[in-house]
């Protein structure tokens, strides 16, 4: 195992009383790979001024200010942001949801099979697993 040593060990993170960390279910689970670094950089925005429940009302003339973002690209950014179910929103409220569960489908190991995607997913299903 290898041994990690902080490169600067007076700035090691800490949790912040009014936030937590992002999810690494982001990550792991694929959130980010349907993601365009637009609507990313809108989450991670969303992410670090939401309050404990994960909402903020930020405008879409402040949110494209800090981010640098024309208002059709945060349109767009918003929209693939509650099509992957990372954010609700009601003009002007934001909220940052929990991640759902999600089932991961792997490419089909027999292509002879038309329903083993169907029962593999329906297995993932049943069994809680994601």
């Amino acid at each position: 195992m290898v041994t990690k040593i902080p490169i600067h060990p007076d700035r090691i993170r800490k949790t912040p009383k009014q936030f937590n960390w992002i999810d690494g279910r982001l990550v792991r689970d694929g959130y980010l790979g349907g993601c365009s670094h637009p609507a990313a950089a809108l989450y991670l925005f969303l992410v670090t001024v939401s309050d404990a429940q994960g909402l903020s009302y930020y405008s879409d003339p402040s949110v494209c200010k800090h981010l640098q973002m024309e208002k059709c690209i945060l349109s767009g950014s918003r929209l693939e942001l509650i099509r992957l179910s990372l954010v609700a929103y009601k003009k002007p409220l934001y909220q940052v949801l929990d991640l759902a569960p999600r089932v991961i489908v792997h490419a089909r190991n027999n292509p002879q099979d038309p329903m083993q995607p169907f029962g593999q997913i329906l297995q993932q299903v049943m069994e809680g697993r994601s």
